[in-house]
Order: C-alpha cells, then sequence, then structure tokens
C-alpha cells in the first residue's frame, strides 16, 4: 500500500514540474522580453516542493511559526457602537439580576410555606391525639417492653382543655 502511495506522490511531482516547464515557456513566449528562470524559480521556491517527509505523510504541509503569522486587529466599532453595547450589556445584567431574585425568592416562599405545612400537620397530629391518662403508676411495672415502647409523655393540661 505504501508504494502505491509512493508512486501516486511521484506522479504528482512530475505532472507539477510539467505544468511549471509549460508556464515558463508561455511567460516568456507572452512577454516579448525573455524573463530569467532563475527569477521564476526564487518565486515559486515560496510554495516549494518537498520531497517525502519521512513520516509518509506526503499531505502534511510545512508548519509556520506563530511569530512569523501577520495578524490584523481586525475593525474596531465607533464610541457610539461601543456605549450602545455597553448599555446593552448593562441592562442584560439587570435583567439576569432581577430574574435570578425572582427565583431566589419564590424558592424562599416556597421553603417558608414548606415548614409552615410542616409545623401545622404536626399540631393537627397532635390534636387529633387520643390520650389516655395513667394514674397508677403500677400498670407501668407490670407492662412489657414492647407496651412500654409506645407510651409517650406529654403535657395533658392544654390538650385536655382545649378538648373541653
Amino acid at each position: 500500500m505504501s508504494i502505491n502511495t509512493d508512486l501516486k506522490v511521484i506522479s504528482i511531482l512530475e505532472d507539477i514540474k510539467k505544468k511549471k516547464d509549460s508556464e515558463e515557456k508561455s511567460i516568456s513566449v507572452e512577454n516579448d522580453q525573455e524573463i530569467n528562470p532563475i527569477e521564476i524559480a526564487n518565486k515559486e521556491d515560496k510554495s516549494e516542493i518537498r520531497g517525502k517527509p519521512k513520516s509518509g505523510r506526503f499531505w502534511k504541509s510545512k508548519k509556520e511559526r506563530f511569530s512569523s503569522i501577520v495578524k490584523t486587529k481586525g475593525i474596531k466599532p465607533d464610541f457610539q457602537k461601543k456605549t450602545a453595547l455597553r448599555l446593552e450589556l448593562k441592562r442584560t445584567k439587570e435583567l439576569s439580576k432581577q430574574i435570578i431574585e425572582q427565583i431566589k425568592e419564590k424558592e424562599l416562599v416556597r421553603k417558608e410555606r414548606r415548614r409552615e405545612n410542616i409545623k401545622r400537620a404536626e399540631e393537627n397530629k397532635r390534636k387529633s391525639e387520643i390520650v389516655q391518662v395513667i394514674t397508677n403508676t403500677a400498670k407501668l411495672k407490670r407492662m412489657k417492653k414492647k407496651q412500654l415502647r409506645f407510651i409517650e409523655k406529654r403535657d395533658t393540661g392544654s390538650t385536655i382543655n382545649s378538648n373541653k
């Protein structure tokens, strides 16, 4: 497979050489003045034809250093456009801040409502409890462990008064 690519590269190089020769002839024929072929060669050396790279990847082009690359700063916007852009940026930032604040407020309201609901549910649970007052403490000593687990201490004064 590498032999096939080598043959292709060689044929491409030969085609390029033929084109150069035909261009040189056409240039000398078109102009009455004869142009030095060395000058043409120097001009074309800039797009030099390199030999086969060691890696075998003939399609790789020659790399340029970043320092040699010419960069343009581009077209700068005028003062009015800059100020308009700044104002637009300010407006969008303010809008985004407002939206974020609204979202935070909604979240706080939601959390507060949840807390209130939990509190109300707890109160309702306490109100709906069926309370049985144990006056005889000897009963506690006779109870089994499982029964003792269900016993809870409560301030029954407020709940008894509210039920009456």
